[in-house]
């Protein structure tokens, strides 16, 4: 091994060690409740073969119910926490359920990391981090395998045998190896009885053994050079690859407008970690923008697997294990990658780090970006953010010191950013026009891009046809029985769907209220767009990409593959296109809607709505003959979208940090938020506010700085038939919330019919 392969190195502690001997006890924790920790005993036979990191069925309380569980940690006789085990009590275990460790050994320590810091189950964590392919180990099957008899391996030539019962022996002894019962038969030409027979005899044994059915490939696409850098970008790999050298952890911020490079300077010192025997894991937001990469990164190295949810479980399991066993060198994926079990991990790249995804919406509620942050440094591995609009957390960390920031401020070649102007919304509105989803200068610039031989991105944040169905008679709008949410009206299928809990029903004729006929769907999504697109420009293709049409495995490839070859003229949807995408010829970006989450009651719209606008913009213009972008908006003064037009990231940094500052909000405190959940409001109200109690009274106990808002229904106050309340606990960055939450929450139990949930660094407070 060499000496910088050896300097990314983690030594285990003693007690940590499989190897040790005179084992007595196992440590286990469950997946549901209860969740343990609990203590078992080891049989004397299981003591080779259960590991830390592998699954085990116990006994669990008094009648003994049996559950499967995750050993954590083995006991024994050089273990610190011998003294503390009353042995004499323990139950034993029952059986190991996996030989092999699911659980590789350095992630075990990233998931107790998250369930301290996001104060959530072990055993749910690492469900989390196991995909359910690999725990239901997909794409493989159990097979018998026949061997020799161990006492019989020398000495069975002495035995009274007929030549087909000698063949099939030779034929064992010779390769070394058990054989299934199909292959000894095309060796031997012998049946099922004989190896029978001689199974009888004690001669033969046969064992079962679960093996891979198929595989996937890891295939290149074809070799191509690396690109010439510009001084930005050598600038950057340097001091990256001075911290690979080094061998040193360090996590930097690449701060690269649209088209700068980033991602060649990512290729180049995975290349480099690469070349020191390490792999790296690369995240991407979007399922859009994995083809794209895979197609990247598999032109530069040889072996790279895609992890994503459009992998099927088989496929997820094949990826998992040849990445764990070392035969990958470069893992792609979105957010749960970063969970990939790689046994010499060098670096890890998150690119648009910014992206609201990188955040898991249900326990345990992970950020990739602060798990990566964890990982890399426990691995001794390099970070890599990259971003044209990083998250302002990302960006204060930079600026305190913490990041390293490289700075990218040209396009490569020197190629311009476009040109952006917005269309005020407003002037049709005063001058008594009709409002339309396409206003004329839109419309016109649309048909002079085409004219001109190039391309049309449009960017519209809300999928459906309409946002919103009325009864113009007596005003009835159609709720979400079960949320407070209107129902979006979706052409295709002729149905209204709620998009927060996936309940639908048929499009109505008529008001379910008065029963007026003339019910009106107005409001405009990706759906309605497209019709609009259509009438407008009828001869020119187009394609819309959005969460319903890109369903099927392979759509997203279809979809991008026909706008990069030109088949496709105009391309419209949703956020997936907005980032990421580089098509040389697109020469126009229209934003529709650039107002539609601006307003949001979250302290982070005017953010989201910055990094929106500014990342859809950069699709535009990165070829020879330039860009434009058209912004429609009624709030054109609003200081996001005027920093989002000079595409000037630090100019709204500027804006927004001192009003973060003001209110403890990250990146200048900690934030925590705690939501109840009931079909009784009165319930989860007052859970709610006894929860607030709770904390204020913790608070003052422990004389800390911290601060509880709330509580108050949440803005999106019903959700899947459950009404919802939701506080908000802040505190200075010095100040961690997870001894506050744990001590104020200890021995407190909602009501049957409440529950509730502890979302640290939320990134959505609706």
């Amino acid at each position: 091994m060499s000496q910088q392969s050896r300097l990314f190195d983690t030594e285990p502690e003693p007690w940590q060690l499989d190897d040790q001997g005179d084992w007595i006890a196992a440590r286990v924790v469950f997946s549901e409740p209860p969740h343990g920790p609990y203590d078992y005993l080891v049989p004397g036979e299981m003591e080779q073969s259960l590991h830390v990191g592998a699954r085990v069925r116990v006994p669990l309380g008094r009648g003994g119910r049996t559950m499967i569980g995750w050993c954590i940690e083995k006991i024994g006789i050089h273990h610190p926490l011998r003294g503390e085990v009353n042995f004499a009590k323990l139950k034993p275990i029952l059986e190991v359920v996996d030989p092999v460790p699911l659980l590789r050994p350095g992630l075990l320590p990233l998931a107790e990391w998250i369930s301290d810091y996001y104060l959530c189950p072990l055993g749910g964590v690492i469900e989390t981090v196991v995909p359910t392919g690999v725990r239901e180990q997909a794409g493989s099957r159990e097979l018998f395998f026949w061997h020799i008899v161990s006492e019989h391996e020398h000495s069975w030539q002495s035995l009274k045998l007929t030549d087909l019962q000698r063949r099939i022996l030779e034929t064992l002894q010779q390769t070394g190896e058990a054989m299934t019962a199909k292959e000894l038969t095309e060796a031997t030409g012998c049946s099922g009885a004989t190896m029978a027979g001689l199974k009888r005899r004690g001669v033969l044994e046969r064992t079962t053994r679960r093996v891979v059915s198929r595989s996937h490939a890891l295939a290149s696409e074809g070799k191509s050079t690396n690109l010439q850098l510009n001084s930005e970008q050598q600038a950057a790999l340097n001091e990256i690859e001075a911290a690979v050298e080094a061998g040193r952890h360090e996590t930097f911020l690449m701060l690269g407008i649209t088209g700068s490079g980033k991602t060649e300077v990512y290729i180049r010192a995975i290349q480099k970690v690469v070349a020191h025997g390490r792999q790296a894991i690369v995240l991407v937001p979007e399922i859009s923008l994995t083809p794209q990469t895979r197609q990247r990164f598999r032109s530069r190295f040889e072996r790279v697997a895609v992890l994503h949810s459009h992998l099927t479980a088989a496929e997820r399991s094949w990826h998992w294990n040849q990445i764990a066993e070392g035969q990958v060198d470069v893992v792609i994926g979105a957010r749960s990658a970063i969970f990939a079990p790689t046994p010499r991990l060098g670096l890890i790249v998150i690119d648009e780090e910014h992206d609201g995804s990188f955040k898991q919406d249900k326990a345990p509620r992970y950020h990739a970006r602060e798990v990566a942050q964890w990982r890399a440094a426990h691995e001794k591995a390099q970070l890599i953010l990259g971003s044209a609009t990083p998250a302002l957390e990302s960006y204060q960390r930079a600026k305190r010191g913490e990041y390293r920031l490289l700075s990218l401020h040209n396009r490569v070649l020197n190629l311009p950013l476009p040109d952006v102007a917005t269309i005020d919304m407003r002037l049709d509105f005063a001058q008594g026009r009709q409002l339309t989803a396409i206003s004329q200068k839109l419309k016109q610039e649309i048909r002079r891009a085409l004219d001109e031989g190039g391309q049309v991105i449009l960017l519209l944040n809300r999928r459906g046809f309409a946002t919103r169905v009325q009864c113009p008679g007596c005003g009835e709008a159609i709720y979400c029985p079960d949320c407070s949410i209107p129902m979006t009206h979706h052409k295709d299928g002729a149905k209204l769907a709620c998009h927060y809990c996936d309940f639908e029903q048929p499009q109505p004729d008529r008001c379910p209220k008065c029963g007026f006929e003339a019910i009106r769907f107005s409001g405009l999504g990706t759906q309605r767009l497209e019709q609009i697109i259509k009438a407008l420009f009828p001869d020119v293709p187009l394609a819309r990409m959005d969460t319903d049409t890109m369903k099927k495995p392979g759509s997203h490839e279809e979809a991008l593959s026909k706008f990069r070859s030109g088949e496709t003229r105009i391309l419209l949807g949703t956020q997936m296109i907005a980032k990421g995408l580089d098509f040389p010829n697109v020469t126009l970006v229209g934003v529709v809607n650039a107002d539609s989450a601006l307003h949001f009651p979250d302290f982070r719209a005017g953010e989201r709505t910055f990094g929106l606008v500014t990342q859809v913009a950069g699709r535009s213009g990165r070829g020879a003959k330039g860009g434009r972008v058209l912004v429609q908006t009624f709030s054109p003064d609003h200081p996001a979208i005027m920093a989002a037009t000079r595409h000037d990231y630090e100019g709204f940094a500027r804006y927004e940090l001192p009003i973060r500052e003001s209110t403890w909000y990250p990146p200048f405190g900690n934030l925590a938020r705690i939501v109840t959940r009931s079909e009784s409001e009165m319930a989860a109200n007052e859970f709610a506010h006894q929860l607030s109690e709770r904390l204020e009274r913790t608070i003052k106990e422990l004389g800390v700085r911290a601060r509880v808002v709330g509580p108050a229904p949440a803005p999106v106050t019903k959700l899947r038939g459950k009404f919802r309340f939701h506080l908000l606990l802040s505190a200075p960055l010095e100040q961690p919330l997870q001894p506050i939450i744990r001590k104020a929450t200890e021995g407190c139990e909602p009501p049957e019919e409440v529950q509730w949930i502890v979302d640290i660094d939320p990134q959505d407070l609706l």
